[in-house]
């Protein structure tokens, strides 16, 4: 199951310089809610490597906004404590984001 990440742990969790996933999502959002269950799997397979959340953009708003988030999902990959290149938008096959999550790790 993935963490849920709020504005109060973000900044903490993304600091702690691991490799970090946030979903930005929201539960009216469809794509949101076909990706859900390929993120808690993910989530699951990579425990202990990758911290990989979620945040509601519904219950939160400020991590969202100050990256920006215009349309959801959005997923947001960190290492070592900085925003990476690395970002999905949109549903993704779960081969395409553990490809980006195994890119992630290799940075």
């Amino acid at each position: 199951m993935a963490l849920t990440i709020t504005d109060a742990n973000a900044k903490e969790l993304i600091a702690s310089g691991k490799p970090v996933i946030i979903d930005f999502w929201a539960t009216w959002c469809g794509p949101c809610m076909a990706m859900s269950p390929i993120v808690d799997d993910l989530a699951k397979e990579y425990e202990g490597r990758v911290v990989i959340g979620k945040y509601n953009v519904d219950e939160e708003g400020d991590l969202a906004a100050e990256y920006r988030i215009m349309s959801i999902p959005t997923f947001l990959f960190f290492k070592n404590g900085e925003k990476t290149a690395i970002r999905l938008a949109g549903s993704q096959s779960r081969e395409t984001f553990k490809a980006k999550i195994e890119e992630l790790l290799a940075l």
